[in-house]
């Protein structure tokens, strides 16, 4: 029993150590890639952007909906996100659960770990916005010729109840 407690202490102040201060540069630079991928591609369908910052390898697991690879992910945004402009979803992070942190190879930076909670909504025009879930994500993002992009996307865990 005390060897699993001391690997719980040991492995919890590694995670505690690994994560990057939010008033760090990594932090902040990956909350406002975040934020543009949001704002910009999911809630107002700014595919021209998406493509940018949408690694050629890109792998989307999602609890609901499966596996999808850039190809599927770009079906998906037409299909469901930017079809409907009388019930547009929304995504709102959750700035609080917001964590990252750094991807190194041999001491160089090349991504981070962003980790956190969005809540969806349904805009309608001349209505205020309907909340709809929540969920976790994990995002993996790469940097690659001095532009972040998004390789690796797990939603999960979603709650359509508060």
């Amino acid at each position: 029993m005390q060897k699993l407690i001391v690997l719980f202490i040991f492995s919890t102040i590694i995670t505690t150590n690994a994560q990057v201060a939010e008033d760090s540069e990594l932090f902040q630079t990956l909350k406002t890639q975040d934020s543009l991928l949001f704002s910009k591609g999911f809630n107002q369908c700014d595919t021209d952007y998406l493509k940018r910052v949408i690694s050629e390898d890109l792998r989307f697991y999602h609890d609901q909906s499966g596996m999808q690879d850039k190809t599927a992910f770009f079906e998906n945004v037409d299909r469901h996100i930017c079809n409907d402009v009388e019930q547009k979803p929304i995504r709102q992070v959750d700035v609080t659960s917001l964590e990252v942190f750094p991807l190194y190879n041999d001491g160089v930076l090349y991504g981070g770990i962003q980790k956190g909670k969005h809540d969806f909504y349904i805009r309608e025009q001349g209505k205020e916005d309907r909340w709809t879930s929540r969920a976790r994500f994990t995002h993996v993002w790469v940097l690659k010729e001095n532009i972040w992009k998004i390789s690796e996307v797990l939603s999960y865990d979603h709650q359509n109840t508060r």
